[in-house]
């Protein structure tokens, strides 16, 4: 039993030391991502002067450092665009669908939310689902936690995930990584020091509660009965890029080009004064004769001296940077594939027409729909298998939360009718949230219409 645990723990060292130096680099990635997200760009950050401190200071003295929050706004248009009304799902019959809805909970379209903004900053975004005693619950983890461990066959499936988190022990005050190695079977608990090496501290972490007969007792694993890795990738693309990738350098040069131009509108107000052969003791002299006589005096060494006082004021070139900031903001939206907020002249547009304005927007909207309708049939089959329902095909109706014309949507919803199955109409139609409860209302109302016609037959027929 003792060397059945040295070697496990063997193999989780070599396992962590072998995937952990690339997960660095992806979660320094990822907290630039959210860095950027919480406007927080790298104008903020101050450079550190390679000056010496007595050396004289330099002509400017505006140091303003202006953040534009064009990552967060992009990725914010994505997620209220993609999951205002997230997805819904069709697993076969209502009272089954209602089991799926009731598992998803109150908070369905917030964790999908998330899910969409942590794809859109880190390229990947993690689900983890677990049981508690009769309960299916499950969570969005984030994504700098998660070290995936991809299989090598084609299909490319998640073969292990390793969470790595800080935990404080409240006892001692130290601070510990901890390491929990999932499988499709078990899941094994360790952590280490943060000041020791992977293998020097690394050791078995007994945070799991068992029960062995009467007692109870803390291991370092169990068994989770799940059938899979409890852990769902869902992906910004196929190749797990961020959103911010494309577009960092442009927010940059917008930063630092806006931010120079009011450092010299602040300098600016500022005159500097060129003293030549000044004939005073001290700048303060200088400034005293300026303020009480209106003059100062300066000593000439002749008709060719050009002894005298002079003024140093700051040329900005306004339509250079006017021009600049306005090519880099459309390249920004451009290339982030978003909507800008200033685009005018779409007083009276139709519907159709407004769907050019959201092209770049669904383009990439459809990228990672298309990613993250493998990962929710791949959750929502978790559940199933939980509830013991077997769905012989899951249907999902994505929703776009975006400017419409509702009429042109009514009208097509009734030109459809006949055409269509009417539950396809009632998914599209623009006054409809909740299918399953529209058709409940729907056929409580035909029963009684008909209810009413029957009363009234009766009485006629009494007459």
């Amino acid at each position: 039993m003792e060397q059945e645990t040295t070697d496990k723990l063997a193999g989780a060292k070599k396992l962590i030391e072998a995937f952990l130096p690339g997960h660095i680099e992806f979660a320094t990635a990822d907290a630039v991502a959210r860095r950027y997200y919480a406007n927080q760009n790298d104008i903020m950050i101050p450079k550190e002067s390679k000056k010496d401190k007595s050396e004289a200071p330099g002509l400017r003295n505006a140091d303003n450092r202006i953040s534009s929050a064009f990552h967060s706004l992009l990725v914010d248009q994505k997620a209220g665009y993609m999951f205002t009304s997230p997805p819904s799902f069709d697993v076969g019959t209502d009272s089954q669908n209602k089991v799926v809805t009731q598992v998803l909970g109150d908070t369905y379209e917030k964790n999908a939310k998330e899910l969409c903004v942590n794809a859109s900053n880190a390229g990947i975004a993690w689900l983890h689902y677990w049981t508690d005693d009769t309960e299916f619950k499950w969570g969005v983890v984030p994504s700098a936690q998660i070290i995936p461990i991809w299989g090598t066959t084609l299909e490319h499936n998640l073969q292990a995930a390793v969470r790595c988190y800080e935990e404080l022990d409240v006892k001692t005050g130290e601070a510990y990584d901890v390491f929990e190695i999932w499988d499709d079977k078990i899941c094994r608990a360790y952590r280490k020091q943060k000041s020791l090496s992977i293998n020097e501290g690394l050791n078995p972490y007994d945070m799991f509660s068992m029960f062995y007969e009467q007692n109870q007792g803390l291991t370092n694993e169990f068994v989770h009965n799940l059938g899979a890795v409890p852990f769902i990738p869902f992906k910004n693309n196929s190749n797990c890029h961020g959103d911010l990738n494309r577009i960092k350098q442009l927010i940059d040069a917008y930063d630092k080009t806006y931010s120079g131009f009011i450092n010299d509108l602040e300098d600016i107000q500022e005159v500097i004064f060129v003293l030549t052969n000044y004939g005073g003791q001290d700048l303060n002299e200088f400034i005293q004769e300026l303020k009480y006589y209106k003059t100062i005096q300066v000593d000439s060494i002749g008709s060719e001296d050009k002894s005298g006082v002079s003024t140093l004021t700051i040329d900005i070139p306004v339509e250079a940077r006017e021009k600049a900031l306005d090519i880099t903001r459309k390249s920004i939206f451009t290339m982030g594939q978003g909507i800008d907020p200033e685009m005018q002249g779409l007083d009276g547009t139709s519907g159709e027409a407004m769907k050019f304005l959201y092209a770049l927007l669904e383009l990439k909207a459809g990228l990672m729909e298309t990613e993250f309708r493998l990962s929710f049939n791949q959750f929502i089959r978790a559940i199933c298998r939980f509830k013991g329902i077997k769905p012989t095909n899951i249907i999902q109706t994505w929703t776009r939360t975006m400017i419409r014309n509702d009429a042109e949507l009514v009208d097509m919803c009734a030109k459809s009718k006949g055409i269509i199955s009417d539950k396809t109409i009632l998914k599209s139609h623009p006054f409809v949230e909740d299918v399953e409860a529209e058709e409940e209302q729907l056929l409580k109302e035909k029963e009684e219409n008909l209810d009413s016609y029957e009363l009234g037959g009766e009485a006629d027929g009494n007459d």
